[in-house]
C-alpha cells in the first residue's frame, strides 16, 4: 500500500487542520496517524499527516496540484512524500568511527530507511579496513589548512552527483565553512557531546572529568554557520560519578553520541523533524 506524509508549517489560524483534511478525504485518502502544535511563541502551526490510498495507488501529481492552492492560502512551507522512496544519505567520517559503525548496521537490519550514497573521509580507506561498507563508495578526500576550499568544493559536487538528500557528520572532526554550511541548510546534521561550549578543543570528556561532572551527553542538531549552534533534533544525558575514569566517559560517551545521532537521523527520514526558526518541532 502506498503510503504519503505531509509535513507543513504555518501561521496559525482556524480552518487549517479542516481544508487540509478535506481535501485528502475528497482525494481518496485514508489518515493514518495526524500530529500537530501550535507554537505560542512564534504563533506557527506545525503538522505531520501520514496517509494511505485504499483504493489504489495515489497519484501524486494530482496531490501536489491540490495541495498547492491550500498551501498558498494559508502560506504553508510544506513537503510531501511517498515513504517508498527512501532519502539518499551521505556520511561523512574522520578517525572516531563509532557514529558510522552504528548507522551502517542499523540501515543494514532495516531500522534506518535509507539509502547510504557514499562514505566521505579525510582519512584513507585503511582507517576502516575493519568495516565492511557492502559496496558503498568510499571517497577519501584529505585536507588542509590550505586545501579547505578545495576539499569543500569536492564535498559539494559529490553531494549533487550522488544526489544526496542528506548529509551526515558522523564524528567528521573539520568545521564546515559558512560557505559549505549555507549550501547544507536544512540537510546537514551534526552530532557533538554536550559539554559545548563547556569543555571545546581536545578531550573534552577528560577536561570534564578534571571538573567532576555527574552527567555526560550528546547532542544532534542541523549544521549553521554557527558553530555547533544549530537548532536541536535530539540529546541525551546518562549519570555518572567520582568512581569514573576519564576512559569510562568516553566509552560511555561513544554510546550515548551513537544512539542520539541514530534517533535524530531515524526521525529526519520519517519526516518527523520540522523547523521552527532556531528550534525544532520533532513528532517522535
Amino acid at each position: 500500500m502506498t503510503q504519503h506524509v505531509l509535513t507543513l508549517s504555518c501561521p496559525n489560524r482556524p480552518g487549517i487542520v479542516a481544508a487540509v483534511s478535506t481535501f485528502l478525504f475528497e482525494a481518496g485518502a485514508n489518515i493514518a496517524e495526524a500530529q500537530q502544535y501550535d507554537d505560542p511563541e512564534s504563533q506557527r502551526f506545525f503538522a505531520r499527516i501520514l496517509f494511505d490510498h485504499p483504493e489504489g495507488t495515489a497519484d501524486e501529481v494530482a496531490l501536489r496540484a491540490g495541495l498547492a492552492p491550500i498551501a498558498g492560502r494559508f502560506r504553508m512551507d510544506w513537503t510531501l512524500r511517498n515513504l517508498a522512496e527512501r532519502p539518499r544519505v551521505m556520511l561523512l567520517v574522520s578517525k572516531f568511527d563509532h557514529c558510522l559503525a552504528d548507522i551502517l548496521y542499523r540501515w543494514r537490519i532495516g531500522e534506518l530507511p535509507m539509502v547510504p550514497s557514499a562514505i566521505v573521509s579525510n582519512h584513507a580507506r585503511e582507517t576502516f579496513a575493519h568495516l565492511d561498507f557492502d559496496g558503498i563508495a568510499f571517497h577519501h578526500l584529505p585536507v588542509t589548512r590550505h586545501s579547505k576550499m578545495e576539499q569543500e568544493a569536492a564535498i559539494w559536487a559529490l553531494v549533487q552527483e550522488t544526489r544526496t538528500d542528506i548529509v551526515i557528520l558522523a564524528r567528521y572532526m573539520q568545521v564546515l565553512s559558512d560557505g559549505l554550511a549555507a549550501k547544507l541548510a536544512g540537510r546537514c546534521i551534526n552530532i557533538h557531546h554536550s559539554f559545548l561550549p563547556g569543555f571545546k578543543g581536545a578531550k573534552p570528556y577528560h577536561q570534564a572529568h578534571a571538573r567532576g561532572v555527574k552527567l555526560i551527553g550528546a547532542t544532534a542538531h542541523y549544521v549553521t554557520a554557527a558553530l555547533d549552534e544549530g537548532p536541536i533534533i535530539e540529546q541525551d544525558v546518562e549519570r555518572v560519578t567520582h568512581r569514573d575514569s576519564p576512559e569510562d566517559l568516553v566509552r560511555n560517551g561513544r554510546d550515548i553520541e551513537r544512539r542520539v545521532l541514530s534517533r535524530a537521523l531515524r526521525w529526519v527520514l520519517e519526516s518527523r523533524v520540522i523547523l521552527n526558526g532556531s528550534k525544532t518541532v520533532v513528532f517522535s
